[in-house]
């Protein structure tokens, strides 16, 4: 039995029990997928400069994405197979492999398909990494680890960037890699010793091949959309790429061997409902981090240290909350997951009213805001949907919320892009464009943002468990 009272919910039975170095394997874990999937931001133009290709430079991201997702998605089923020990050193050596192939590209093509390789490998690392989650931590430390995920991700999406353009600064883009591929190296050799006891191979159901091919061409879509500059062609891709991701879930319903839990796409189950929360309020954050920099500079004359502190206050205020409301019990971690989808509506229309010419003041509290609500929601409602899931779909269950919220990501960002080109985007941010731009950047999402609160409100409510 669990024991939940206050001398066991603490930070330091958290890592007592031998549970610190694998505490710290994944928390490493998710930085190696978070950072590598942002450095990019900041050492691209370094990379198109030596090898051309500047028109490509969208698809380094929507490469790692793909690789990502379509990783994370079947971690859950490939550590059945393979055992979670041995998966996760592998898939410590394919990130490695993909990081040394970028390192020594001759060319861009080469570069591109290292990062798709980078994106496999990290999105498995960071998949096993829930599913250890999932299976070797008791449920009454569950908020506080994910809680930490949250923190590593927060920093991530901050020092990612920054880790690049220092690097970058000292020495040459290639570095970068190296130094991913070093990183990578150290957590495929400390998985088999820091991992032991963790599920051994079981042979598992088998691989749902037919779900993931799908998946990857649902998500190919979207992530081609971000990158097409015409903008109806942009909705269709959107489009249609959402339209595949439903018939996933349609074929993975009737399939022998599933891909995500039982009832995940049924909004009336505390995993459907919870899937769609984290699929759609991830998706109507994506444009804060990609558009607000060169609004900010644009339209404000920021340089890209000011504008980047807008995007820290994101950061900071998530980290903050998350380490803030961790230990939450009872009716609370309910209640925060309410309020912070409540408050991510409010700062999306905070953020759509005052970016392009208001008070700074006001974009750092839309800023700030829009990081509490995932500080405050997002470990509560990983907790819930891991305490929803039966023994047989805890693996494939923990895994997917990788997948949901890298999807999500993807999903947001061709939405924005789509809002921002039709606003006027391509055609470069002017005076008289600006206020357009901004304005319908957040406008846009308020909806699936609203849809996701109201799934949110569904998880935490009314909700079936199975």
């Amino acid at each position: 039995m669990d024991e939940t009272g206050p001398a066991r919910n603490t930070w330091a039975d958290l890592l007592a029990d031998g549970r610190l170095p694998r505490f710290a394997l994944i928390c490493l874990g998710v930085w190696l997928n978070a950072a590598d999937g942002l450095v990019t931001a900041t050492i691209m133009p370094s990379v198109g400069a030596q090898l051309g290709g500047y028109a490509y430079f969208s698809w380094a991201t929507a490469g790692f994405l793909v690789g990502a997702i379509l990783a994370g998605a079947s971690a859950g089923r490939v550590s059945e197979i393979f055992g979670l020990r041995r998966a996760t050193a592998v898939a410590g050596v394919i990130m490695t492999a993909g990081c040394v192939v970028s390192a020594l590209a001759p060319d861009v093509a080469t570069f591109l398909i290292g990062r798709l390789i980078q994106g496999l490998g990290s999105g498995w690392i960071s998949g096993f990494a829930m599913v250890a989650i999932a299976l070797m931590f008791p449920e009454r430390h569950l908020a506080r680890v994910f809680a930490s995920v949250t923190f590593i991700w927060g920093i991530a999406t901050v020092l990612g960037p920054l880790f690049g353009g220092a690097v970058l600064e000292a020495g040459t883009w290639r570095d970068v890699f190296w130094l991913f591929a070093l990183q990578a190296a150290v957590f495929s050799a400390a998985a088999p010793l820091l991992l032991r006891g963790a599920a051994k191979a079981g042979g598992g159901p088998g691989v749902p091949w037919l779900q993931l091919a799908v998946l990857g061409v649902g998500v190919a879509a979207i992530a081609v959309a971000d990158v097409v500059k015409a903008p109806a062609l942009a909705v269709g891709l959107v489009l249609a790429g959402l339209a595949v991701l439903t018939l996933v879930i349609w074929i993975d319903h009737r399939a022998k061997v599933r891909l995500l839990p039982h009832r995940a796409g049924d909004l009336r189950t505390v995993c459907g409902s919870g899937y769609f929360a984290m699929f759609a309020l991830t998706a109507a954050t994506m444009g804060f981090a990609i558009y607000a920099p060169p609004l900010l500079q644009a339209l404000r004359g920021f340089s890209p240290l000011w504008a980047g502190y807008a995007i820290g206050s994101e950061s900071a205020a998530w980290t903050l909350a998350a380490m803030l409301v961790a230990g939450a019990t009872g009716l609370w971690d309910g209640r925060w997951i309410r309020i912070g989808t409540l408050l991510l509506i409010a700062s999306l229309a905070v953020l759509a009213w005052t970016l392009a010419d208001g008070a700074f003041a006001w974009v750092l509290v839309g800023g700030a805001l829009m990081g509490a609500a995932f500080g405050f929601s997002w470990s509560f409602m990983s907790r819930r949907l891991l305490a929803a899931l039966s023994d047989d779909d805890r693996a494939i269950g923990s895994s997917a919320i990788t997948a949901v919220r890298q999807t999500g990501a993807a999903a947001g960002a061709a939405i924005s892009g789509v809002a921002a080109n039709l606003a006027g985007f391509t055609g470069g941010i002017t005076a008289h464009n600006g206020g357009s731009i901004s304005f319908w950047v957040f406008a846009s999402v308020i909806p699936l943002a609203a849809a996701g609160t109201w799934a949110a409100f569904r998880l935490t409510g009314t909700a079936e468990t199975a």
